[in-house]
């Protein structure tokens, strides 16, 4: 309880402290471009039902996006760490397709699935199920052979080698990759929500941005990072009760 409490009080600390900085840059630069914070958060008070509307959109694009890439990445990631031709025929094509900028497919998924959710939700899949296989596959990788050699001296199932030795060593992995997964998704879908759609806070700030209305583009900029503080905090909460012995080791 006092390790959550204190970091309660540092996440407090750092956001207070990014509004100071904040406030400073709007004193120096003295221009309406860049509200106060004070006068965003107002601004927030008065539009609490469309920030929710936009924040919601993206929230459930990130959410059906990262679901799907674990069904498909956590058995591709593992494959790939346990079969070494698998990982001799697919590990050039990973490596080709990974420091692609994936956000220029964004045209062609359009063309492909049309102008909804599911051109969004696929590049957004494209884009961080990579990372999620790589993660899972590096998760493997450092699961000790003398761990193989216990379960087989003990005569365990294929199956009860996944349950009980394999998924359990790469969650730390896991969770890790998906820090970095729920990142890029966001500042991807950020992107792809200013094209063809009406809800998203990627659309709620480039439209304040083109009414040249400042005061409600940075309303929906705090409101994005608010989403972004949400979603790591569920999967804290997540890796939490899932991978408990890592708490325990800190």
């Amino acid at each position: 309880m006092m390790k959550d409490k204190k970091i309660t009080e540092n996440k407090l600390l750092g956001f207070i402290s990014f509004l100071f900085l904040w406030e400073l840059l709007h004193l120096l630069l003295k221009t309406h471009t860049v509200p106060s914070p004070v006068e965003t958060i107002a601004y927030m008070l008065t539009v609490p039902a469309a920030l929710a509307t936009h924040s919601c959109a993206s929230i459930l694009r990130v959410a059906a996006s990262v679901g799907i890439s674990l069904i498909v990445g956590v058995p591709a990631g593992i494959l790939l760490g346990i079969h070494k031709t698998c990982r001799r025929l697919l590990s050039p094509l990973l490596y080709f397709l990974y420091p692609i900028p994936k956000i220029a497919f964004l045209p062609v998924f359009m063309l492909l699935f049309g102008l909804g959710n599911a051109s969004k939700i696929i590049l957004v899949i494209f884009i961080i199920i990579f990372q999620i296989m790589l993660s899972v596959r590096d998760g493997v990788d450092q699961i000790s052979a003398l761990y193989f050699r216990v379960m087989d001296s003990f005569c365990v199932s294929a199956l009860q080698r996944y349950r009980y030795l394999i998924l359990p060593a790469i969650l730390p992995q896991l969770f890790t990759g998906l820090r970095i997964s729920i990142g890029i998704a966001l500042a991807s879908l950020f992107f792809a929500e200013n094209y063809a759609t009406t809800y998203g806070i990627g659309y709620y700030i480039l439209s304040a941005w083109t009414k040249m209305n400042y005061t409600e583009m940075f309303s929906g900029i705090l409101a994005l990072g608010f989403v972004g503080i949400l979603l790591f905090q569920i999967l804290d909460r997540v890796e939490m009760h899932m991978v408990p012995w890592l708490k325990k080791e800190k």
